[in-house]
């Protein structure tokens, strides 16, 4: 049967009358309660909710004209969004993309979609790191799925929340940006009634609790070649929660339910262009003009690099429910060669006298700040000679190196493989051992040297060398939380680093296991199946 439109604040009528009304309790208990929460910090959160009391009226009046007037169109808008979040389209897309037999193109395909219709080659040829872009499609459904209202209450009632974790609580209100979270769990009473009184939610990372964000994430990482992440923000009608700053990141802004007006500025100074860090808080005075203003409707995109200054607030008429996609976080040349340089120093100083020899004896007479504005050669030459070491230096770069200590980094930042059915049937996850009939049946991976294999997806394994062990670093055992778990890896014998070589290589073909180039059959077996007991193979066929 389909299910009505419900928005936010309708939601959470429901929810407040069906919560009982709280149990009275004997003065004593009331006076213990209340000493307990001065201890545990509360009574800053009542505070703000007590300055907040005078205006709960108006936002009120404004909340329930906002539903009263989304109930008199629940007629032509009972389409927009369901309570439980189902999207055909998404999960029509997402069914297909698992019949995409190689993952860098299922992610080529899935970022398509969240850019159409502009060509992904064009986006990052013109727009990409250079300029905010809009995509306005006039289809309320077109990321319906993603997620939801429904959804977002769903994980406060089912899943531990911590706030500061997990959820933020926010507003912005006469030029003052203020968080307001209390300690521990983010359940659904508080949680609702700080919504209700104009604050905004932060969801900081829905894909360890939502399973298409972590589906669509997992994809996308591949695309960017670096971390992609969410979050969700949800905004009560007439009201801003985060005041004007600019990201390290790049920020996709899909918007899911409702609208939201949102203001690009540019960045203020060139240092300022594709920044190394987020900027703190702005006044209005501080970003002068915008360059792009626009309401965002559900089914819209925003797109704008990091350093462009943004702000975003909710007309008095609707809610606000959007996702940011983001990634390119220290993913910059400068990042790489922060990683470069100080290990093609270690190896100039080791191997070339040119770079051990001593500083003048009287370098400090003519060098450093106090001494920059003299007219003295002895300066000029000094700058000559570090010049020269430092085109020098190139010839000691370590690049490949210092691209695997990226590429460690990376892994260690992905979110796990989504499996398919197949992939999961076909993998250890899969592996039919189980006890039955008082014994253990089906144990062992029962691999030949027919079996066919292949990695489980093009970027889940690297093989890294620290100069004297190789290593093979993976995924498939990482959390949808971020760095909840330690980078995973493990060495590799040395007679079985071009088999590994070979396999990341023949992605996506299936080979097999015969085919390693390995010096014995047992060694082919040995070590397909360390492979496979670690998640990072899947077979053709479920053995």
């Amino acid at each position: 049967m389909e299910r009505k439109h419900m928005s936010a604040f309708a939601l959470y009528q429901t929810l407040s009358v069906d919560d009982p009304p709280p149990a009275t309790k004997p003065p004593g208990q009331v006076a213990e309660k209340k000493k307990r929460k001065r201890e545990n910090g509360t009574n800053k959160v009542n505070t703000f909710k007590a300055q907040l009391k005078p205006e709960r009226k108006k936002m009120r009046k404004k909340l329930q004209k906002a539903a009263q007037r989304e109930e008199s169109l629940k007629g032509t808008a009972e389409d927009e969004e369901c309570v439980n979040g189902d999207g055909e389209a998404l999960d029509s897309l997402l069914a297909d993309l698992t019949k995409v037999n190689n993952s860098r193109e299922r992610a080529s395909q899935l970022f398509q979609w969240l850019i159409s219709p502009i060509p992904a080659k064009t986006f990052f040829r013109e727009t990409w790191e250079k300029k905010p872009i809009l995509v306005q499609r006039k289809d309320r459904d077109y990321y319906k799925g993603l997620f939801s209202t429904a959804e977002f209450d769903r994980i406060l009632r089912q899943e531990d929340v911590q706030y500061g974790v997990n959820l933020d609580v926010t507003s912005y209100t006469n030029g003052k940006r203020e968080t307001h979270n209390p300690p521990g769990r983010a359940l659904p009473f508080t949680v609702w009634d700080f919504y209700e009184r104009g604050c905004s939610l932060r969801m900081l990372n829905p894909q360890a609790f939502s399973s298409t964000v972590w589906n669509v994430l997992s994809i996308l990482q591949e695309q960017f070649g670096s971390m992609a992440g969410a979050n969700v923000y949800l905004t009560p009608p007439g009201t801003q929660g985060f005041a004007p700053h600019y990201d390290d990141i790049e920020a996709f802004v899909v918007q899911l339910e409702g609208k939201k007006h949102w203001r690009v500025y540019n960045p203020r100074t060139d240092d300022e262009v594709l920044p190394v860090l987020s900027s703190a808080n702005f006044k209005q005075a501080e970003i002068g003009k915008p360059i792009l203003e626009v309401v965002l409707e559900a089914g819209d995109l925003l797109y704008f690099p990091r350093g462009f200054v943004h702000q975003g607030d909710c007309l008095p008429d609707a809610h606000s429910l959007h996702v940011t996609i983001s990634s390119y976080q220290k993913n910059s040349w400068g990042d790489l060669l922060q990683k470069v340089v100080p290990a093609a120093l270690e190896i100039a100083m080791e191997e070339d006298v040119e770079f051990r020899q001593g500083l003048p004896l009287d370098y400090l007479t003519y060098m450093g700040v106090q001494n920059s504005d003299k007219d003295d050669q002895r300066r000029t030459k000094f700058f000559q000679r570090i010049e020269s070491l430092m085109k020098k230096l190139t010839n000691y770069s370590p690049v490949d190196a210092a691209v695997d200590q990226k590429a460690r980094d990376f892994l260690h930042d992905c979110l796990p493989p989504m499996l398919t059915p197949e992939e999961l049937a076909s993998s250890v996850q899969g592996a039919s051992a189980r006890w039955e009939s008082g014994q253990v049946v089906d144990a062992g991976a029962n691999i030949t040297s027919q079996t066919r294999v292949r990695v489980l997806r093009a970027g889940c394994a690297r093989l890294c060398s620290d100069g004297e062990a190789v290593h093979l670093y993976y995924t498939t055992d990482n959390s949808r939380v971020y760095h909840k778990e330690e980078l995973k890896s493990f060495e590799i014998n040395a007679e079985h680093t071009d088999a590994v070589e070979f396999l990341i290589h023949s992605y996506p073909k299936f080979v097999t296991v015969g085919s390693f180039p390995c010096d014995s059959a047992e060694d082919k077996i040995t070590l397909a199946e360390l492979l496979f007991e670690r998640g990072i193979i899947h077979t053709a066929e479920p053995l």
